[in-house]
């Protein structure tokens, strides 16, 4: 059965090789506004459904759909659009916990799965200095949160609690074993337990 990725991110890409080389990628232009009565910590859930409903084409495929968000104070931070929102997100995360949610969702024929991982992650108190060479990197801008764990934003992190995939933006082992349980479902026509 073919699987289909519905994200253009390099990172997840990458992370979905650790599973199978067997997958194309079908980048997703949904619509990516949330309604207002959905918890902060099932936006990415809700997100990633959207975006697995927009590529979806055909009966005989495995739609996989993504989204990351860094949630601090009920309060969702997605991607920055400017250096200034950038510096007021990372000031925010400065010193303290906050928690990243990664939501997949699989669609196939009438089947459809979603789950979320969560992931908390402590930063260093930061300088504005710190804050601004950051920045300065070019790397927060596509990054939920503003920063990218496993590049230079490694560098502000004090610590984690949970799966490091996660903060990348696929929670890799987790999906392996809901694929696994999916796809059983999918070819026995069942249900997901």
């Amino acid at each position: 059965m073919k699987i289909v990725l519905a994200s253009g991110s390099p990172r997840r890409h990458e992370l979905l090789r650790l599973i199978t080389d067997n997958f194309e990628i079908r980048v997703s232009d949904a619509d990516e506004t949330v309604p207002e009565n959905i918890p902060a910590e099932k936006t990415a859930e809700y997100l990633s459904m959207v975006k697995a409903q927009a590529v979806e084409r055909r009966s005989d495929e495995i739609i996989i759909g993504c989204d990351t968000v860094v949630v601090i104070d009920g309060k969702v931070l997605g991607k920055p659009s400017s250096e200034k929102e950038c510096f007021d997100m990372i000031s925010l995360l400065s010193g303290k916990i906050h928690t990243v949610y990664t939501g997949v969702s699989f669609i196939c024929n009438e089947k459809r799965h979603s789950f979320t991982a969560e992931t908390k992650v402590e930063f260093y108190p930061l300088t504005q200095k710190e804050i601004s060479d950051y920045i300065a990197t070019g790397e927060p801008f596509d990054k939920a949160g503003g920063y990218g764990i496993q590049g230079k934003g490694a560098l502000l992190v004090k610590g984690i609690n949970g799966d490091y995939f996660n903060v990348v933006g696929l929670p890799v082992s987790a999906l392996k074993r809901e694929l696994e349980r999916f796809t059983e479902a999918v070819i026995l026509k069942g249900n997901i337990k």
